[in-house]
């Protein structure tokens, strides 16, 4: 497939499970590593489409920065799939925990499904509660769909709520919408909050307000925004490649390098 036809096919797939598009906007920019001009652009036109997801930021920084893009398009790639971050979130979950996750955290499940021994509570925010039960059920984890307006019971009688980050800004995390609300409860309550972050999660401050500017820019209000900007100060560990650690930590671990070319 040619550049251009693979950049715009990546750039229309929005609503796509963010990793399958991190892996197909690899392939899109290896191939303008031989054109400068044309990668600026390319770049800009995938952060403008997908501005919420944070491993494209991740890829679209080192590409710009680097010696040879093209390599370091797919070395971006090897680092996503190597990423320990979610085998370090199996080891570190207690044993028999109660756990309260927001929407359909799809690289949680993945972690959750190799613990057969916990009971997840599943904030059904945007209708999508049955269908991940389902998925967690087929696991062999038992599973409980939890209305929007059961939230608080759920958050407050759970051992631990873990949110899953789009990107992890210098104050504030992008998270499913009602992340907000559950880790406040959390905090009210004396629950540990997680965010599970990892490989191309953190954003540096000097490209953060593009970031959230392309989501403000697209939401009538600030209820419109299709994420929750969750604040940092209400999580307790942000899960990484080190596996849980406290936020300050976390944010040190910050390998996304600041790219001008990506700010506005």
């Amino acid at each position: 497939m040619h550049p251009i036809e693979r950049l715009r096919y990546v750039a229309r797939a929005t609503g796509a499970p963010p990793d399958d598009v991190f892996r197909e906007a690899c392939a899109a920019l290896a191939g303008f590593s031989d054109d400068p001009g044309s990668l600026v652009t390319a770049c800009r036109r995938l952060i403008d489409r997908h501005a919420a997801n944070g491993p494209i930021w991740w890829l679209c920084a080192r590409t710009l920065v680097a010696a040879d893009p093209g390599d370091e398009a797919w070395r971006c790639l090897d680092d996503l799939v190597s990423d320990p971050t979610l085998d370090e979130l199996v080891h570190a979950l207690p044993d028999d925990a109660r756990i309260t996750v927001v929407g359909w955290p799809e690289r949680v499940a993945a972690a959750l499904a190799r613990r057969g021994d916990v009971e997840v509570r599943v904030v059904d925010v945007e209708g999508d509660g049955p269908g991940f039960v389902r998925l967690l059920e087929r696991s062999d984890v038992h599973a409980v769909d939890v209305a929007v307006t059961g939230l608080a019971g759920a958050a407050a009688a759970s051992d631990l709520v873990v949110l899953e980050t789009l990107a992890v800004g210098p104050d504030v995390a992008l998270v499913a919408p009602g992340s907000w609300a559950a880790a406040a409860v959390a905090r009210a309550a004396g629950v540990p909050v997680w965010a599970v972050a990892g490989a191309g999660r953190l954003v540096p401050s000097g490209m953060w307000p593009s970031l959230t500017g392309r989501l403000a820019g697209a939401a009538t209000a600030p209820w419109g925004l299709d994420h929750d900007l969750l604040p940092l100060d209400l999580v307790d560990q942000l899960v990484g490649p080190a596996g849980p650690e406290a936020v300050a930590a976390g944010l040190r671990r910050l390998d996304t390098p600041d790219a001008a070319e990506l700010r506005r």
